[in-house]
């Protein structure tokens, strides 16, 4: 008996020296689990400063890559930011402040109101100097407020040179085909990327020195009747 109980207790105590072998998934579901608990996460920072540590650590590494790589260690990386500012800043003077544009993309007007004769002088002054498109631009301006100051057109912001040649050609239809030709002029110079010249230019200041001379066609007006 003794020897059977020798032999016994060798087997349990060779069974009790064996190690427990757990499979990796349970055992990580389990550490998982214990971890879990709300004992363990007491002191954890909130969502927001832990998105904030994560964010400053990243900053911190990006400009450490940046000093180590720029030349002069983090003196340079300095000295780098700093010529990238003056980049900008040099720009940003050379463009000007973009500024938010309320007008239509093809409207007649850039600017604010100015009168006819305004326009007249502004197209002159380009004219004298050679500057062909943008006096064809000034003076089929004037041409647009001499009708408005006349009442022949109303005063509406954001009005095309089309649009005034329509309106103008049905209170002036001796003129409306010189109109529609001289609203083309403008919007081929002014957004079709054409040249104009001199004659072009004298075109429209004929045009212009006419209707300033003709009075408008009322209705019911038999053309050629006398006023």
């Amino acid at each position: 008996m003794s020897g059977a109980g020798g032999t016994t207790e060798l087997l349990i105590r060779a069974s009790g020296d064996i190690p427990v072998d757990i499979p990796r998934v349970p055992a990580r579901e389990a550490a998982r689990h214990e971890l879990s608990r709300p004992m363990y996460h007491e002191n954890d920072p909130n969502p927001l400063q832990s998105a904030l540590d994560h964010l400053w650590s990243w900053i911190g590494d990006l400009l450490s890559s940046a000093s180590g790589a720029a030349p002069g260690g983090p003196a340079g990386l300095v000295v780098l930011v700093l010529i990238v500012i003056a980049l900008v800043a040099a720009l940003l003077w050379r463009l000007g402040t973009p500024q938010r544009s309320l007008r239509a993309p093809d409207a007649l007007f850039e600017s604010g109101p100015h009168s006819a004769p305004e326009h007249r002088a502004t197209a002159e002054a380009h004219a004298a100097a050679g500057r062909w498109i943008p006096a064809v631009q000034e003076r089929m301006r004037a041409i647009v407020r001499s009708l408005e100051e006349r009442a022949l057109l109303d005063a509406r912001p954001g009005r095309t040179a089309d649009e005034a040649a329509a309106e103008a050609g049905r209170m002036l239809p001796a003129h409306a085909a010189r109109l529609r030709a001289a609203a083309r002029t403008f919007d081929d110079v002014t957004y079709g990327g054409r040249s104009a010249d001199r004659q072009e230019y004298l075109s429209v200041v004929a045009l212009d020195l006419d209707l300033e001379s003709t009075a408008p066609q009322l209705s019911g007006t038999v053309p050629g009747a006398a006023a």
